[in-house]
């Protein structure tokens, strides 16, 4: 099977668009396999000198076993096309460059592992890459060293372990155990789909590239011995951010020191320094009065060494806050003006330009993510030039070229993710891959049409709808309702896997996305006016949005509507279910029903508490309005359940609730659990036959009455 994508991968780069001239009435309908099975392609890190970009590429499967990911390496001028530079069915992950552009460091687990390594590859001599480093623990997230001597990585350590050997004694003794039993005295205990191991932490090390000298930079300090440390919370990790101080005698990372607060406080993460020969850390953002502080995270440094740029979260009275880019001379740390963007929304991730001025930041604005210009003296960034269709990803520039190159992946409703190079002055980008363009030339895919409105309630509300394959305007169309999770995301112009438009769209729906007060993409002010309405406010805006869809476009039959979400969006399906009966069916996926229990059990507390302005049994303070399970004796809709079982966002008790519910008010229903999944159905046999029972409901219900 590899062979077979080698193969069809030379031969994608070689006709590159031309597969593009299929006629469209050769063109057909999208099925699961077009979307699972399509060539993935994966976030780019340049090189220094802006030369080339390496990026992975993964051969998907529906079976684990035969489906493999390699490293690709293009030229950025476009000139040449991409070659493949592994050959493994191990993953990679986190490629960094040396300063010199020669070598690519990342991580993966290859044979003969039994956890991740570091590797590093010379891209100019050929060759396979070599193992770098060999702890017990792991090591994930490579950067060089200025002078390209030395590697750092994370890995997750006991917190009494003081070298390798200790490490290895530690998890022996674990093993030796004969009872199994997890113990915890503090929060946190899960993250997303994991229980938290209450025996390891992340760590910096440092070692010398071509040495076995492996150092645990936290080894033995205050630090670690923190009840509240850990670093930036991830969906199943806790990372540290590390970054090189520009004279290679230091490291900087974020970590935080009250992360075991967050079932009664806010948390939040600082920078820190520590020595490349260790010791105790020294912090360089924050106070020690950690109440209501600011959060920093994702240093980076100008090429000059002259500026520590970070993201500051920047803390308030609600629950969803802006979040700035901070800059601080270094190395005296004084802090300059922060860069911010239009109605303070969030940048996704930045570059600093190689003059050191200009600062490009990636962000969300309605329904595509594009590209803004700010300034090293502060003040809010301005549009780099306008996108009308899809948005970019994954922004990344060199810092020792002549000129700005920015290199990102691009994708739409109607194109995956590729790898292109932004032309800052024409306002476009060059793409310079072409994996999926064959496939997707011949699938009939209507690009995302926008239409916005104001709310009953005086916002503006920005959606997009999906046209079916084969579309006919004199025909009349059933519409699906789909709402996004969060709620503190936004429907994009984008590609997606799980929940595909046109593949929702494909048995010849009308697919509706709304972008409902709290969404983010349209400034802080709509994303917090959430606040206190956790559920009431949007599904009016979404059923509003539905009315005007209807009475805007001709072919969409309103006697025929279901509507279905997952996460938030499930909520908002459950919500659904208690308020209103215009759905003929519902589809509810890690969908909230009893916000008490939700509250309870999930792996994130405080803030769903803020929310709704104090814990349920503070007087005052009504849990119960805007809670489904309240209006039990109300439903009547149909709906299809479904839920992860590994899901710890949502846990399968709020599932079980509902379904128990249902049953005992005789609502017709089907629930699907699906034992190895979390809060998403990530792997390919799970994901095609949920479509097939997404489909199989769909018809059911939306068929001519």
């Amino acid at each position: 099977m590899r062979t077979c994508f080698v193969a069809r991968a030379i031969a994608l780069i070689a006709i590159g668009l031309a597969s593009a001239s299929i006629h469209a009435a050769e063109q057909r309908a999208i099925t699961h396999e077009d979307v699972w099975l399509l060539p993935r392609v994966g976030a780019p890190a340049v090189s220094p000198d802006g030369k080339l970009a390496v990026f992975s590429v993964t051969e998907p499967a529906y079976t684990n076993d035969q489906q493999a990911s390699d490293l690709w390496l293009v030229a950025t001028d476009g000139k040449t096309p991409p070659r493949r530079l592994t050959q493994t069915r191990a993953s990679e992950s986190g490629m960094t460059w040396s300063a010199d552009s020669k070598r690519i460091a990342f991580a993966s687990k290859r044979d003969g592992d039994d956890v991740a390594q570091i590797y590093i590859l010379d891209v100019t001599g050929g060759g396979d890459a070599l193992r770098a480093t060999t702890i017990s623990t792991g090591a994930r997230l490579p950067k060089f060293s200025p002078d390209g001597r030395m590697i750092a990585f994370t890995s997750d350590v006991p917190p009494d372990s003081r070298n390798d050997e200790d490490s290895k004694r530690i998890v022996a003794e674990e093993k030796a155990r004969k009872y199994k039993m997890r113990a915890y005295d503090s929060f946190p205990i899960r993250n997303w789909d994991t229980w938290l191991p209450e025996n390891r932490r992340p760590h910096a090390f440092v070692q010398t590239i071509g040495v076995n000298d492996a150092r645990d930079l936290f080894a033995g300090t205050q630090m670690i011995k923190q009840p509240g440390f850990a670093g930036r919370s991830t969906p199943g990790a806790s990372e540290l951010d590390l970054l090189w101080a520009p004279d290679g005698g230091s490291l900087i990372f974020s970590a935080s020191r009250n992360a075991n607060r967050g079932a009664f406080d806010y948390t939040n993460t600082e920078l820190w320094q520590v020595a490349v020969s260790g010791g105790e850390p020294k912090r360089l953002t924050g106070s020690e009065d950690l109440k209501g502080a600011d959060g920093w995270s994702q240093p980076g440094f100008s090429p000059d060494g002259r500026t520590l740029y970070a993201f500051r979260d920047v803390r308030g009275k609600t629950v969803f806050t802006p979040t700035h880019l901070a800059a601080l001379d270094w190395p005296s740390l004084q802090r300059r003006a922060d860069i911010t963007l239009p109605a303070e929304r969030d940048p996704l991730n930045f570059v600093i330009a190689p003059n050191n001025r200009d600062i490009y930041l990636l962000a969300e604005d309605a329904g595509h993510s594009k590209i803004y210009r700010g300034k090293s003296s502060g003040g809010e960034a301005t549009l780099a030039f306008d996108v009308k269709a899809g948005g970019y990803g994954n922004l990344v520039g060199a810092d020792r070229s002549s000129s700005p190159v920015l290199i990102a992946n691009f994708d739409s409703a109607i194109s995956p993710p590729e790898v292109v190079r932004i032309d800052l002055q024409r306002g476009n980008h060059q793409a310079l891959t072409r994996f999926t363009a064959d496939k997707i030339a011949q699938l009939d895919l209507a690009p995302l049409e926008h239409f916005w409105f104001d709310s009953k309630r005086g916002a503006r509300i920005h959606n997009m709808i999906v046209r079916p394959p084969g579309f006919d305007p004199a025909k009349k169309y059933p519409l699906l309702v789909l709402m996004h999770g969060g709620p503190h995301t936004m429907y994009r112009d984008s590609f997606s896997l799980r929940w595909n438009y046109h593949l929702l769209a494909a048995p010849g729906y009308i697919v509706l996305l709304t972008n409902y007060t709290g969404s983010t993409g349209f400034g802080a002010a709509f994303s917090q006016a959430i606040q206190g309405d956790p559920l009431e406010g949007p599904a009016l805006e979404i059923n509003q949005a539905a009315d005007e869809a209807i009475a805007r476009y001709s072919f969409i039959d309103g006697t025929r509507q279901c509507a279905g979400g997952a996460s938030y969006g499930g909520h908002l399906a459950n919500w659904m279910q208690a308020s209103t009966d215009r759905y003929r069916c519902l589809i509810s996926h890690a969908g909230l029903i009893n916000l008490e229990s939700q509250w309870a059990t999930s792996d994130v507390t405080y803030s769903r508490e803020q929310n709704m302005g104090g814990p349920p049994w503070q007087q005052g303070v009504d849990w119960n309005t805007q809670n489904p399970i309240r209006y039990a004796s109300k439903w009547q809709t149909p709906v299809l359940v479904t839920v992860g079982e590994r899901d710890f966002r949502v846990p399968m008790n709020n599932t079980l609730e509902y379904w128990s519910v249902l049953q005992r008010q005789q609502v017709e229903s089907r629930l699907l659990v699906f034992p190895d999944e979390n809060h998403w159905i990530l792997q390919g046999e799970n994901s095609r036959q949920f479509f097939n029972e997404v489909h199989d409901w769909l018809a059911r219900w939306l068929k001519a009455k």
